[in-house]
């Protein structure tokens, strides 16, 4: 893409920093929608949870990105925070989706966020973006957040949907509560370690989502996942071995069930997700490997 004016919701969150950096390295005017008044000329007000947004800030944007949410992992899932967690997707998606529909000049691409969560709990099957949604809570998030970018779509604009997986980096996210463990040598497999566990490496995950931006005809979803995924004891290993830590503790089922409450299920479950649709675009993995993964990280 020549340089544009790229327009990032979420800039602040693990990924949409990463995503601002390398825009603004590259020399894209980027601007930050924010939730308290504005404090630049590159920064447009929005409430996601309130389903507003100011539509003039996007005037004159070649493209928006949509990468808000409450953090799935932040908290317990009481139904309070299950609220929380899509609203702030939900509404904030149709918020950004009608402003784009309403602007006389429209991006000419909204990249609108999703993740792997939409496939639910494969066991040992493996899925790629052909596969019907999954049963729960986050399968149903993932359909609604993915459907409220529809005005958008509609209104003729290519709209992409990233399905993130585990994101692999020390700053957030799963793997940044891991890493501390491992390096301190309290690592270990979780449950019997036999479930699936796809993951990216940051840098991937922001290269991809530039690929996505870039690329004219791309649309609909995209795993945004490594090409092979291991189980959680593969990658437990290959902690241990990349940290030069032991990895003998294991922590048992029911006690990450009492633990996290219905989380759990997004830990112990299984998702084989794989990124046909992201392979066949052309794009290339410079770490499609766990282990590169995680020294990257």
């Amino acid at each position: 893409m020549e340089r544009s004016r790229i327009a990032v919701a979420g800039a602040s969150g693990l990924i949409g920093a990463a995503l601002v950096r390398s825009l603004a390295a590259d020399g894209h005017e980027v601007v930050r929608l924010v939730r308290r008044p504005p404090r630049a000329a590159q920064e447009v007000r929005w409430d996601p949870e309130g389903g507003r947004v100011d539509a003039a800030g996007l005037a004159g944007c070649d493209a928006v990105v949509n990468l808000a949410g409450a953090g799935v992992g932040d908290h317990r899932w009481t139904d309070a925070y299950k609220a929380r967690i899509r609203c702030s997707r939900v509404l904030g998606t149709t918020a950004l989706a009608e402003a784009i529909a309403g602007l006389e000049r429209k991006p000419r691409v909204f990249v609108s966020g999703s993740a792997m969560g939409f496939y639910g709990e494969t066991g040992e099957r493996t899925v790629d973006e052909s596969a019907p949604p999954g049963d729960g809570f986050l399968p149903r998030l993932c359909v609604e957040w993915e459907a409220a970018a529809a005005p958008a779509r509609e209104a003729g604009v290519r709209t992409v949907f990233p399905r993130t997986g585990l994101v692999v980096a020390r700053g957030g996210g799963a793997w940044g509560r891991l890493f501390p463990l491992f390096e301190a040598g309290l690592g270990g497999r979780m449950g019997d370690g036999r479930q699936y566990w796809s993951y990216i490496a940051l840098h991937d995950e922001v290269a991809a989502i530039r690929h996505l931006l870039d690329t004219d005809g791309l649309s609909g979803p995209f795993n945004l996942t490594a090409p092979v995924p291991l189980t959680n004891r593969e990658i437990t290993a290959a902690m241990g071995r990349v940290l030069h830590r032991p990895t003998l503790f294991t922590v048992p089922a029911p006690v990450l069930r009492a633990a996290l409450g219905e989380l759990s299920g997004d830990v112990l479950g299984s998702a084989r997700v794989v990124p046909k649709r992201l392979l066949e675009s052309g794009f290339t993995f410079a770490f499609p490997d766990i282990e590169g993964a995680l020294r990257a990280a």
